[in-house]
């Protein structure tokens, strides 16, 4: 199980990239990235990159990624906003 020390170092691991970092008490983990790029193809190879190096620095284990997602910077984001 992925302890809130190993996360801490993962997300320290991709700050450079404006990075996050996810998965306390969970057995796997996650980061989410920002990268430059001309498509979508050329951005999943950098944020692999900078993953694989952020997984060497933290120690944490190097797991099969299992999901990959991209967004170009002029896309429109919609998120789901509940009025209170």
């Amino acid at each position: 199980m992925i302890e809130l020390d190993e996360v801490v170092e993962l997300a320290d691991a991709v700050a450079a990239s404006e990075g996050i970092a996810s998965g306390m008490g969970t057995y796997g983990y996650g980061v989410q990235v920002v990268v430059e790029a001309d498509n979508s193809e050329g951005a999943v190879e950098l944020a692999m990159a900078v993953l694989a190096g952020a997984i060497e620095k933290s120690g944490l284990p190097s797991w099969p990624v299992v999901s990959v997602e991209t967004i170009a910077e002029d896309e429109e984001v919609f998120y789901d906003m509940v009025d209170e």
